[in-house]
């Protein structure tokens, strides 16, 4: 049954794993897709504007004829090549704070529900010759392309938009030493288009909520149907194995007084003994013994059965001092076979409670018998008093200890410190969930502090009313 419940368990992992990794692909996809939708949308939104600002032509122009300028320098000599690209800073800077309020308030207006940053970028200026091309700026890739217009941000992580490239032959007059001249010139120039889309994480995970939550609610629910199908066939488990650990507990204890029984009702049924009044009387004493111990037996089984709320309480005053000192004397006398040391220490604000006697008395017996049950010879058992809102009782012994494992279990019906089926101490696992039962009653509570080979410790708790 254990091995089973192991593969169930490694079953249920590997499954688990496989949803997570198929949800995980599944959600991943979903993401990327999304994502290139969002995008998409907003390039579409951003050729729009393009479409409709006729005044964002006219800063094109202004520097469009700049670079004519700026080429017919470098044509007729006036400029050397690697100062070309500097002479665009002034215009740019001129006319870039309007450009980029033009895109700002164009986007505004379309209602977008995520800003977006633009800027165009020059990657290559060639001028064109019939006999050969003179390349005056070419920078194909996208971090070295150079900043022309629009807002200043990281292109590496920005979306690429159209890329332009323009041919334009262009001639002009110019003066040179006193003489009107003109110069002809054909050029291309390659642009490229970027927008910067602040917070589209956010956006793209908003309109992945529906389906993200949907995931996790069936994550969550096969998780939640796994772990109440594995918890509910450990539970199954655990009652069968106490039921055939109660039933081969109660066998045992009924074996012997049965068994003693059946052999005195043999002896009695001999002649030689009918003739003698005395050993008929000492096998019927031992008949009446064996009669009580079976009933002591299902009596247990029954009553400490019981729980905390079908235990009536029968409440009486009594003084704290005396009847402890009562029930740690009686206990102290019935325990003949082991050598036994009862220390007392009482510290008392007050001096009485109302609890039952009967079932107190239960309790704590309960919780002694099982000291020195489960301790060797020279039994030392502490039993520390206090009272002040509350009486709490406190008993220590120096038995074997209770293990890690078990202390969480031991007051449970029908549990044993072990849970086997063979025990070197007799008892029906009743002890101590009846003595839990009977303080709950109380209104009080019950804690165990234990170690393997290191004695045990049981405080009660009781509200003193």
């Amino acid at each position: 049954m254990k091995r089973k419940i192991n593969v169930l368990i490694f079953a249920s992992i590997l499954g688990l794993i496989a949803l997570s990794i198929i949800q995980g692909y599944l959600i991943n996809n979903t993401y990327k897709l999304e994502k290139d939708a969002f995008i998409e949308e907003t390039k579409r939104a951003v050729f729009r504007f393009d479409d409709q600002l006729t005044e964002i032509d006219s800063i094109y122009e202004m520097v469009g004829e700049e670079m004519v300028d700026r080429i017919i320098d470098y044509k007729l000599g006036r400029l050397e090549k690697h100062k070309f690209l500097n002479e665009f800073n002034n215009i740019t800077d001129t006319v870039n704070p309007k450009f980029i309020k033009l895109y700002q308030d164009a986007f505004r207006s379309f209602n977008l529900s995520h800003p977006v940053k633009f800027q165009k970028r020059l990657r290559a200026v060639v001028l064109l010759d019939s006999v050969f091309n003179d390349t005056l700026f070419y920078k194909p890739q996208k971090l070295n392309s150079l900043y022309l217009l629009g807002e200043a941000f990281d292109v590496e992580s920005a979306y690429a938009l159209n890329n332009s490239q323009i041919t334009n032959d262009v001639q002009r007059n110019y003066v040179e030493n006193g003489i009107e001249k003109s110069v002809s010139i054909e050029f291309q120039v390659t642009t490229q288009d970027y927008i910067n889309i602040d917070g589209w994480e956010k956006e793209v995970l908003r309109r992945m909520s529906g389906i993200l939550v949907l995931s996790i609610f069936i994550f969550a629910f096969v998780l939640g149907l796994l772990y109440y199908s594995i918890k509910s066939l450990i539970t199954q488990k655990k009652i069968a194995d106490i039921k055939t650990d109660f039933v081969n507990n109660i066998t045992h204890e009924l074996k012997t007084p049965l068994a003693t029984l059946t052999l005195a009702t043999k002896m009695l049924r001999k002649e030689e003994i009918q003739h003698e009044p005395k050993l008929i009387e000492n096998t019927v004493q031992t008949i009446e013994r064996q009669n009580k111990r079976l009933q002591k037996l299902i009596d247990q089984v029954l009553n400490n059965s019981l729980g905390y709320k079908e235990i009536e309480l029968n409440k009486e005053s009594v003084i704290i001092s005396d009847y402890l000192n009562t029930v740690l004397d009686d206990f102290e006398l019935s325990v003949k076979s082991k050598e036994l040391k009862l220390n007392r220490n009482f510290n008392l604000l007050h001096s009485s409670i109302r609890i039952d006697k009967f079932y107190m008395t239960t309790a704590l017996l309960n919780i002694l018998e099982n000291a020195v049950k489960y301790s060797e010879n020279n039994i030392e058992i502490n039993i520390d008093v206090q009272a002040s809102n509350h009486l709490k009782i406190s008993i220590e012994d120096n038995g074997i200890g209770i293990s890690d494992k078990d202390k969480n279990q031991i007051f449970e019906k029908f549990y044993r410190a072990g849970n086997t089926e063979v025990h070197n101490v007799k008892g029906l696992g009743l002890g101590l969930y009846y003595t839990k039962q009977i303080i709950k009653a109380h209104n009080g509570d019950i804690i165990v502090k234990s170690q393997n080979n290191n004695g045990t410790i049981f405080i009660l708790t009781i509200p003193i009313n």
